[in-house]
């Protein structure tokens, strides 16, 4: 079942779009989504496929994606979705005993994830986060969750070549890779918060990266970013 609006294109208010096919929380992050001021619900979709196709009509600010749905899962609606320009970013779902889905999902564009045992006000300010065109990347789960993939014997993640970057943009990528903000970017390499910004602008246009959360994979794959040795 789905039910949704009409795009409001010069609406300031951040316009969502669950992807979840258990009625019972889609309902319950609509209510919640949809009382708090400066957010509305503007679709709802059961599958991923459902989920690709309102994304495309609706162009949402966020969309919600839950990873395991039927039709399609959650990343392949997610790599679908962000092959399009048109600024639509993708908030994952997801829980500790995902690991493999988590990265696969950064690979294919979301611009972070939620644990589904967040708080409300966690679920309200990560939607706040992506839509603002950041990426949601808490270092105390982000890297536990990338590193615990990367050392698994599941996958082997492609090889970055940073041939194009400079010294100092590798350093920056190194800090962003171990999840820091540009805030304590700045304050580690002693430089002002604009030009970590400079720095990170064209790394993400380098590296032909959608956003933070790609970056962060970049670092691992250019082995900038040590695996904890409690994750060996």
């Amino acid at each position: 079942m789905t039910r949704d609006a009409a795009p409001h294109e010069s609406s300031p208010t951040i316009r969502v779009l669950l992807a979840e096919d258990q009625v019972l929380v889609r309902d319950s992050l609509k209510v919640l989504i949809d009382a708090t001021a400066g957010l509305v619900t503007v679709g709802e979709a059961g599958t991923g496929a459902e989920a690709v196709r309102l994304a495309r009509r609706l162009r949402p600010d966020v969309v919600l994606m839950d990873i395991r749905m039927p039709d399609m899962d959650g990343i392949e609606a997610t790599s679908r979705i962000c092959a399009h320009p048109d600024g639509v970013r993708v908030l994952i779902l997801t829980t500790f005993d995902l690991d493999e889905y988590v990265y696969g999902a950064l690979r294919a564009g979301a611009s972070g994830f939620l644990v589904k045992n967040a708080t409300a006000e966690e679920l309200l300010a990560a939607i706040r986060v992506v839509a603002a065109g950041e990426a949601l990347l808490a270092p105390s789960v982000t890297r536990r969750l990338i590193a615990d993939f990367l050392c698994g014997s599941r996958s082997t993640p492609a090889v970055r070549d940073l041939g194009s970057t400079t010294q100092r943009e590798r350093e920056v990528l190194t800090l962003i890779g171990s999840g820091l903000s540009n805030t304590e970017i700045a304050e580690h390499l002693h430089l002002t918060v604009g030009t970590v910004k400079t720095h990170v602008g064209r790394l993400l246009s380098k590296l032909h990266a959608r956003d933070r959360a790609q970056l962060v994979i970049a670092a691992y794959e250019a082995g900038l970013v040590t695996v904890p040795d409690n994750h060996r």
